[in-house]
């Protein structure tokens, strides 16, 4: 229903292009940020959470009273991505947010070592979690860079990259999706000192550890200094901060959102 959309969102009038939006904490991104009033550009390979056709993220938006589309999209592949930006500037005329979302972690399921590692494993990861976010950078904020900057506001563009604690944090048997995220950070810092100049924010959120599984949840609450779980909810709010004027002063930035757990001390 139309009262589920907020009348005057932190995101109203705002042209969003979300990759992998079918599912997990992209997917309540997606639905947080048409919440706030953003149109929303569901990218993804996947229609829904592993293919599920009754959980499409821009069909929620529209029975919700929201304006969504998606576009079918592999982030490593850069005709893709190239007709992604394309497409969605010409049907809405504009990109205002780019949220560079979609990425993959073999090691979550198989945790190897670096020294049963497969290079094709290395490959796979950073062609999807590195590759993707480059191209998504480069073509989006050319596309903000050509547009007219948005009445009233006080930027001609945001990009939002997810990158992970792990990027940051040493977890052994992650090599592969480690590095990824690492060089995001290093990344995301570079692309918003290009981008400055022409009035376009780029920033990355850090997640920490989230699971639906009941038992490492309980282990690993006990770690964190707010004793208190990562919901995808929590994510989806730091990226509305980063995408909405509260934020105007800030680019370069690589937030935690994490409950605290690489700012304690361990010995």
């Amino acid at each position: 229903m139309a009262s589920a959309i907020a009348r005057a969102g932190l995101l109203t009038g705002k042209v969003s292009v979300i990759t992998g939006a079918s599912s997990g904490l992209r997917q309540a991104m997606a639905l947080q940020f048409s919440k706030q009033g953003a149109t929303v550009v569901c990218a993804d390979q996947t229609l829904g959470p592993n293919g599920d056709k009754n959980q499409l993220t821009h069909e929620i938006i529209r029975d919700r009273g929201g304006k969504a589309v998606f576009i079918s999209t592999n982030v490593a592949d850069e005709s893709d991505m190239l007709k992604l930006i394309r497409d969605s500037g010409n049907q809405f005329g504009r990109i205002d947010i780019m949220v560079n979302n979609a990425c993959i972690a073999p090691e979550a399921s198989e945790p190897r070592p670096i020294w049963d590692t497969s290079l094709q494993t290395f490959e796979r990861t950073w062609r999807v979690n590195m590759r993707g976010v480059f191209l998504g950078c480069e073509y989006a904020g050319t596309q903000m860079m050509r547009q007219e900057r948005s009445h009233g506001d006080g930027r001609d563009g945001t990009i939002i990259n997810i990158g992970s604690i792990l990027g940051v944090l040493g977890k052994p048997d992650t090599p592969a999706y480690s590095a990824t995220k690492g060089a995001v950070i290093a990344f995301t810092r570079a692309v918003a000192m290009d981008y400055a100049p022409h009035g376009i924010h780029c920033n990355s959120i850090l997640p920490g550890s989230m699971s639906e599984n009941v038992e490492i949840e309980r282990e690993m609450t006990q770690r964190h200094p707010l004793k208190r779980f990562g919901e995808p909810q929590d994510i989806a709010n730091a990226a509305v901060f980063l995408a909405s004027s509260m934020s105007d002063g800030i680019t370069g930035l690589n937030l935690s959102v994490d409950g605290g757990l690489h700012s304690q001390l361990s010995l």
